[in-house]
């Protein structure tokens, strides 16, 4: 059993949540990848000198100035800090972007309608490598940066590499995937925390998007639960990382 989490919203840019949700990681037996995002800090860092981000249905829009500062926020200041903080609770583990190993390689979002910029769409996982890393009591820890194996670093959402990356090792191990935020799980009233949605599937989750009550960041988190269970992954929860050492915690657990 491999397991699978990704971290996001305000574990991230919290330093005591974030040293609770390492704690917790920690403890969890097995092979396992740390995947992360970081767009809030990558906001507020662009903010800082001058620049707007722009973001479409949840997903950013990167061009080159944009670029420089998600590199330096995710596979920088977020990855090692991580990597540090995971090494003083005795787990081996190892920052990655993709392009690192060639782990994940992907192409530059090519939309009809919409220009991303430098973002990525996954191509392929080196499997056999990030085995050997599993298989070696290492602790992959993946920022949100791609490559295209032409040079090129690409922005990429996390969500979709912590799926893909459970996709491919799906195929020769069993995987859970666990994405950790803030919140309890999905919420039906996006401001009450108690309102979580204990269960999905993919009729009810169509249901919840054309009625908005699903929207914005959530959109491409729950289309790639739904393309991981479609492709080999055994199960996906969503919630509050208190969930890692108590299964009891609320949360949301996505069904097909």
């Amino acid at each position: 059993m491999v397991t699978v989490i990704k971290i996001g919203g305000n574990i991230i840019d919290n330093p005591a949540e974030l040293e609770q949700f390492l704690t917790d990681f920690s403890k969890i037996e097995g092979p396992k990848v740390l995947v992360h995002g970081g767009g809030k800090s990558a906001t507020k860092m662009a903010q800082n000198i001058g620049l707007e981000p722009q973001m479409i249905e949840g997903r950013r829009i990167t061009d080159a100035p944009m670029l420089d500062v998600v590199v330096m926020i995710y596979a920088g200041q977020i990855n090692k800090n991580i990597v540090a903080q995971l090494q003083a609770k005795n787990n081996n583990a190892i920052g990655f972007s993709g392009a690192d190993g060639n782990l994940i390689q992907s192409v530059k979002r090519n939309h009809p309608t919409i220009d991303y910029g430098f973002v990525g769409d996954v191509k392929q996982v080196n499997t056999n490598l990030l085995k050997t890393l599993l298989d070696n009591h290492i602790v992959p820890v993946f920022c949100a940066i791609t490559h295209d194996k032409d040079g090129q670093l690409l922005n990429t959402n996390a969500d979709t590499i912590a799926s893909e990356l459970s996709i491919a090792l799906s195929e020769i191990e069993e995987v859970t995937l666990t994405y950790c935020f803030e919140k309890q799980g999905v919420l039906q009233d996006s401001e009450d925390d108690s309102s979580v949605i204990t269960a999905i599937n993919e009729e009810l989750y169509l249901k919840l998007k054309e009625d908005k009550v699903i929207h914005s960041g959530m959109i491409p988190k729950l289309d790639n639960c739904f393309n991981s269970l479609s492709r080999g992954v055994q199960k996906i929860k969503i919630g509050h990382h208190k969930m890692l050492q108590n299964p009891d915690v609320l949360h949301t657990t996505i069904t097909l």
